[in-house]
C-alpha cells in the first residue's frame, strides 16, 4: 500500500465506521487501503481524545475571560502610566 496522508476527518470516519459493526475490519481495510496496525493507531488515538470534543466550550469560555481580564489590566495599566507621567511632569513644573 503506498504511503498517504489522511486528514482528521476522514481517520475519525473511518474509526466511527468500523465501531459501528457494519464490515469487518479487514474489509474496511481494504476498502480504504489501510493497514490494520494504523487502523488500531487511529483508534488508540480516537478512544484517548475524544472527551476533549465536549471540554472545547469550556476552554473557549476560560480563554475568552482571560482575554478579557487581560484586555483590562493593560488598559489599567495604561492610564496608571498617564498618571505617573502627568504626576512627575507636574513635580519638574513642566505640566501646567
Amino acid at each position: 500500500m503506498k504511503y498517504r496522508k489522511w486528514d482528521s476527518k476522514t481517520k475519525a470516519k473511518i474509526v466511527l465506521e468500523s465501531l459501528q459493526n457494519k464490515m469487518l475490519l479487514s474489509g474496511l481495510c481494504n476498502r480504504h487501503q489501510i493497514t490494520q496496525n494504523t487502523y488500531y493507531n487511529w483508534l488508540k488515538k480516537f478512544e484517548t481524545k475524544s472527551h476533549k470534543v465536549f471540554e472545547s466550550l469550556k476552554e473557549s469560555k476560560k480563554e475568552q475571560r482571560l482575554k478579557d481580564e487581560n484586555k483590562n489590566l493593560k488598559r489599567i495599566i495604561a492610564e496608571l502610566s498617564i498618571e505617573l507621567k502627568k504626576t512627575e511632569l507636574e513635580l519638574e513644573g513642566e505640566y501646567p
